[in-house]
């Protein structure tokens, strides 16, 4: 979210200034405390100041749907036009499981909001029939890459290199994926290298991987920068993300600018963008075998494997940050015109 977040503020829309409140960070409770605290006194100065036009809201799940609410009701009070941009990718279970009442708040909140951007059909049909909202409110609005300029050659790869990029642990398949690069035949294991990039339960990845011996296979980097995570991919020839639950996960559309070819789950946004045998992969969640003999197909097929590559190029670029700002205009312009 944060990364849209800053793609958002480097690529305006010209006709449009933003300023950015930052309602969250990472730390203790103390310090998320702190940090929404001073978020609320910032938002109700510019209020007051009279110089807003739209109230744009980044939402997820969880505790973020409580600051979504208050942040909200006070743009309501103040009787500003305000959208909201969903990216849970576990809202649908979050939802699920809210007690009724919790359901109707959530919902009429939500309802209220002049707009409201979703990051792919699955979640537009999901909002408008589970949480009612009004269909003409509700924005189709896939999220964006910057598109590198140049793509390297990637026809004799060796080792042929497998990234993901992530946060290690179960939803987003980390565990899976060390399972099924376990289970291919040897000689498939000697030519194929594995970088985990991402914070999360890496000690228990190493772990797993060290118990089915596989570490020798596996480089774990934690956190990286932009600038990293660029090199990492510039290097890459096949990314995988076997998630559980997802919105529209940019890690995926980052890869597939680098004319790399994804294999992930079809959950979420995900199928929409990537088409199995087109420009990727697709495995059911949690199937670690179906999982293991895709990696296995694109590490013996190198035609096959750029040929997806070269599509999945294809599908970024109509995903460029600039397509997606005019968009986002619009929406502006559309909730303007309507409130």
């Amino acid at each position: 979210m944060a990364t849209v977040q800053n793609l958002i503020l480097a690529h305006a829309p010209s006709r449009y200034t933003l300023q950015h409140i930052c309602t969250h960070d990472e730390g203790s409770a103390v310090h998320r405390g702190l940090i929404f605290i001073r978020a609320i006194a910032t938002f109700l100065r510019t209020l007051l100041s009279r110089k807003v036009d739209i109230v744009h809201i980044h939402v997820s799940e969880r505790g973020s749907v409580l600051r979504t609410i208050l942040l909200a009701r006070i743009a309501f009070i103040f009787h500003r036009p305000v959208v909201l941009h969903a990216h849970g990718a576990e809202f649908k279970p979050f939802f699920s499981k809210m007690p009724g009442w919790a359901q109707k708040i959530i919902s009429s909140i939500f309802g209220q909001c002049d707009g409201f951007i979703v990051l792919s059909d699955f979640w537009q049909n999901f909002y408008i029939s589970q949480l009612g909202l009004i269909p003409e409110r509700v924005f189709t609005l896939p999220n964006s890459v910057e598109l590198p300029t140049e793509i390297p050659c990637r026809q004799d790869s060796s080792p042929v290199n497998l990234v993901f990029c992530g946060r290690v642990g179960h939803r987003k398949g980390a565990f899976d994926l060390i399972q099924a690069l376990a289970e291919l035949p040897l000689h498939l294991k000697a030519r194929a290298h594995l970088s985990i990039a991402g914070d999360g339960e890496i000690e228990q990845g190493q772990l797993l991987a060290d118990r089915l011996g596989v570490s020798d296979l596996i480089t774990f980097m934690g956190w990286i920068n932009p600038g990293q995570r660029d090199q990492m991919l510039a290097n890459a020839d096949i990314f995988i993300l076997p998630s559980y639950n997802e919105g529209l996960p940019l890690a995926i559309l980052e890869a597939m600018a680098w004319g790399i070819p994804p294999i992930t789950t079809p959950v979420g946004g995900i199928p929409e963008v990537v088409l199995p045998n087109q420009n990727g992969l697709l495995v059911s969640p949690g199937n670690v075998q179906q999982l293991s003999k895709a990696i296995g197909y694109l590490l013996e097929d190198t035609e096959r494997r750029l040929k997806l590559g070269k599509s999945a190029r294809a599908t970024a670029e109509s995903l460029d940050i600039r397509t997606y700002t005019h968009r986002l205009g619009r929406i502006y312009d559309n909730v303007l015109q309507c409130s």
